[in-house]
């Protein structure tokens, strides 16, 4: 079986959301976005550590920007076949196998009373009153928060897994082990419980509390205290058995929270594979930020651990690129808050994100799954444009980091395929391409081809009147002229190029080079590259390289470029970070003055 979505109404910062699932699901979002409360609504129904005073609806449990005074969370289930699940769950249970849990609280408005009721059934509009959550035995979640008491919950699982561990023997196995344990008990009682004792410091200090306690009462004559280790009692001495690193035979102390975390991840998985024989329960897997304290190849590893190793259902929430890079893209759930309600991008788990990601067609690299995490990212189009952009940024005192700003270069001219990822996780973008000038194959005319590919963007994406008038004047003039270039035709193509802008399509002069050699920097450029008679030629050839030397030695002229159309592109999206900002700012005054 699997949960195949969630519908939120007037939970907390859910106003109105319906989020699909996969068998292994990644949810990621800004930090207050809501992903431990899309894991608290799924626990509220299936957790079975939460007793029925942590499921009572709290003031904050309800949505806050509007005046609601009710709140719903249903979880629906597919292919619900396990056994015990349909014993428990008789009668709710579709003939095609669909199964509904929903809870669904109320606060009064005249006493501010807050009540709940729980229903399950099959029908969304026609489901049953239940009691309580009997269900949570056979059907359940079981979750792993981002604070998690790594050394104390080790301790306590080891001890579980040898319980599981010793369940699954064979009678040969379990004779076997009898037998070695007997001589362990044995080896236990001659050297340690007979040996401790005579330790000096362990004699006087056992001498001096029976001193001590013979001074406090006549009764402490007849007996007498001792430090025992009771390591005879085999079951005891067990479960004192600790978990230790070993380099070439020798012990080394686990200090690393990170090295922790892999062992507690590693716990959940080894207990969870262990009981894969015995299907009296379906258990989701619910992990907060698996990635604590872990270096990113770690990370990575440890997504692609969690994937293969846990069985069934898996739902994650993290910050990590690195293990973003690890998931099918229609896996992953990316909430967005606007005006204070937050959702999910294309509802979550969806093929939209799947086939937006088909052109690449390789796993996603670290690039644009960091992406992922913006509010606002600029496209460019290769490594020279990537570098001098996050270098004029600084020059600007635009911080990239603290507006969640990310610029990420396509490597060419190939913008579609990240527009349309972009489109499908609802992520705002911007581009900038050249105003190439190419040839009309077997002919001797020309076209503005980076003009005719912004416009191919737009209609990608947008659909606008006033613009399409302006297309139907102009578009015929910008392809099939003969150079030099026509007075009309370049009008024709400027104006088209200007109003682009209004779409965050940005159309360079010429190029980046030229654009930069005919601007407020052309004397630093000069000046840099004075041994060099064409300097244009030159930065075109070593691209990169040229960015990067001349950047590193005179990035403090880009200051110079702060009125020029070069920086418009980063002052956009500095005025989108502002804009999605007031939206969030008007949301929380409005908030408040509930």
């Amino acid at each position: 079986m699997k949960l195949s979505k969630i519908k939120l109404k007037g939970f907390r910062n859910f106003k109105e959301s319906t989020i699909n699932f996969n068998e292994k699901t990644l949810i990621i979002g800004a930090n207050d976005v809501g992903k431990t409360n899309l894991l608290w609504a799924i626990r509220i129904l299936l957790d079975r550590s939460l007793n029925d005073y942590d499921i009572e609806p709290k003031d904050s449990d309800f949505y806050a920007y509007d005046e609601i005074d009710e709140f719903e969370i249903s979880i629906f289930f597919n292919d619900v076949t396990e056994d015990a699940v349909v014993s428990k769950l008789k009668g709710f249970i579709s003939d095609d196998d669909k199964l509904i849990l929903s809870y669904k609280a109320i606060r009064d408005k005249k006493t501010s009373k807050k009540t709940y009721k729980l229903y399950a059934g099959h029908k969304y509009d026609r489901l049953q009153e239940i009691e309580d959550r009997f269900y949570r035995k056979v059907l359940n979640v079981k979750y792993i928060g981002s604070r998690r008491d790594l050394n104390s919950y080790i301790n306590r699982e080891k001890n579980n897994l040898f319980e599981i561990a010793k369940e699954n023997r064979v009678p040969k196995d379990v004779e076997e082990d009898d037998k070695l344990l007997s001589e362990i008990q044995k080896t236990l009682k001659n050297d340690v419980d007979d040996k401790i004792p005579k330790l000096n410091f362990i004699s006087k200090a056992t001498s001096t509390i029976n001193e001590e306690l013979k001074d406090l009462s006549i009764h402490h004559k007849k007996q007498e205290i001792v430090f025992d280790t009771n390591a005879s009692n085999i079951n005891k001495f067990l479960n004192n058995v600790s978990i230790a690193s070993k380099y070439k035979g020798k012990s080394i102390l686990i200090g690393g929270d990170g090295r922790l975390n892999q062992i507690y991840l590693a716990l959940w998985a080894a207990k969870n594979e262990l009981k894969e024989e015995k299907i009296e329960e379906f258990s989701i897997i619910c992990i907060e930020e698996p990635e604590a304290h872990l270096h990113p190849h770690q990370q990575r590893k440890l997504a692609e651990y969690l994937n293969k190793t846990i069985n069934g259902q898996v739902i994650l929430t993290t910050h990590s690129p690195q293990i973003t890079s690890e998931f099918s893209p229609n896996s992953i759930i990316r909430l967005l808050n606007k005006n204070g309600a937050t959702s999910a991008a294309s509802k979550g788990c969806s093929k939209i994100i799947d086939e937006a990601f088909s052109d690449f067609g390789y796993r996603m690299s670290i690039i644009p799954a960091e992406a992922f995490y913006s509010d606002v990212v600029l496209l460019v189009e290769g490594v020279s444009e990537e570098l001098l952009y996050k270098t004029l940024a600084k020059q600007l005192n635009i911080d990239l980091d603290r507006l969640n700003i990310s610029i990420m270069m396509v490597d060419g001219i190939g913008f579609k395929p990240f527009i349309n990822i972009l489109n499908s996780l609802k992520i705002e973008w911007i581009l900038r391409t050249d105003n190439d000038i190419f040839k009309i194959k077997d002919k001797e005319k020309y076209r503005f081809a980076g003009i005719q590919r912004g416009i191919s963007f737009y209609r990608e994406c947008y659909n606008n009147d006033e613009f399409e008038k302006i297309l139907e004047e102009n578009e015929s003039l910008i392809s099939g002229f003969i150079e030099p270039t026509p007075i009309d035709n370049k009008k024709a193509a400027n104006k088209i190029k200007e109003k682009l802008k209004g779409f965050y399509i940005y159309i360079a002069e010429k190029d980046l080079e030229n654009d930069l050699y005919n601007s407020k920097i052309k004397e630093d450029l000069e000046e840099y590259f004075s041994e060099y008679d064409n300097i244009v030629n030159l930065m075109q050839k070593r691209k990169a390289t040229f960015m990067y030397d001349f950047l590193k030695n005179k990035k403090d002229s880009l200051i110079k470029l702060k009125d020029s159309e070069i920086a418009q592109p980063l002052f956009k999206c500095v005025e989108i970070i502002e804009r999605i900002q007031n939206e969030t700012d008007w949301a929380t005054k409005r908030h408040n003055r509930i």
